[in-house]
């Protein structure tokens, strides 16, 4: 593990906008050079075939596809062995076509942890303001993600394990989170206040905790995706979308948390960037 091995994990979540072009892009060096113990990926848009080949030897994968060919894919991958896996929020049932490739828990036997500890890798709809069926989709599957993330958090409250969901939400939480605020606040999908209310929910009811925001304190961002259109990414004109969301326990063991942003536009392998957090368990 990095760091002081079986005390620190450190935990990656990067929407890759595709894994083939991502490592075309260059995320094989920024992979060699972080090297974290657990990687929670989103947009994958790929086979279980073809990521296991890009990422390589001595990692243990769990990879749920989207049903609709070239959208979506979440996958764990880990350094340290899992103990059990689970795919979707279906409990049983079929998803709609266009939830699959969004949800997926790997469970770790952490060396010297005190209890199981949960990777989750969640891409939430984009959506579309002015298209309601796209946003009834949205908000259905927010539903589903509210259930699980309910029961998950009663799990980590009756001290049976620790949770960590990361990846893409496609929601922020405060104006903080947005350089444009004022500009996309009820306008845009992601800013509006339906949306915002999910989160107000884990985080007041649920007791989620926004890692990125505890550790990062009262600033701006830091921002995780930028457009590939313009001057957004130079400007730093970026929104705060992927997080990393920890129950009680684990949250208050993480111990730092980065934006790895590139160092220029051209250096980018995704429109985001790669949101690290190194937790002691």
């Amino acid at each position: 593990m990095s760091e002081t091995p079986g005390r620190r994990l450190t935990v990656a979540s990067v929407n890759v906008n595709g894994i083939r072009a991502a490592f075309t892009r260059g995320m094989d060096a920024w992979l060699a050079t972080r090297r974290p113990d657990v990687l929670l990926l989103q947009e994958v848009r790929a086979s279980d075939e073809i990521l296991a080949g890009l990422l390589g030897p001595g990692w243990h994968v769990v990879h749920a596809e989207c049903a609709v060919k070239g959208r979506s894919g979440v996958a764990v991958a880990s350094r340290v062995p899992a103990s059990g896996v689970r795919v979707g929020l279906g409990n049983g049932s079929p998803e709609a076509a266009v939830d699959t490739g969004r949800w997926v828990e790997m469970d770790l036997a952490v060396p010297g942890g005190e209890r199981p500890l949960t990777l989750v890798s969640v891409y939430i709809h984009s959506g579309t303001a002015t298209d309601p069926e796209k946003m009834a989709a949205k908000y259905a599957h927010l539903d589903a993600v509210s259930a699980r993330m309910t029961a998950l958090a009663a799990q980590a409250e009756a001290g049976e394990r620790d949770v960590v969901v990361g990846g893409d939400l496609n929601v922020v939480h405060r104006a903080l989170d947005l350089k444009n605020w004022k500009g996309n606040h009820n306008k845009t999908s992601g800013v509006l206040d339906a949306e915002i209310a999910y989160l107000d929910r884990w985080f007041d009811d649920l007791g989620w905790v926004d890692v990125g925001r505890r550790l990062a304190g009262e600033v701006p961002g830091p921002y995780t995706w930028w457009s590939w259109r313009g001057k957004a990414f130079d400007n730093d004109a970026g929104w705060r979308i992927d997080y990393q969301l920890a129950t009680p326990g684990l949250a208050a063991r993480a111990v730092e948390a980065v934006v790895d942003r590139a160092p220029s536009y051209a250096e980018r392998f995704s429109d985001h960037a790669p949101f690290v957090v190194t937790y002691e368990v």
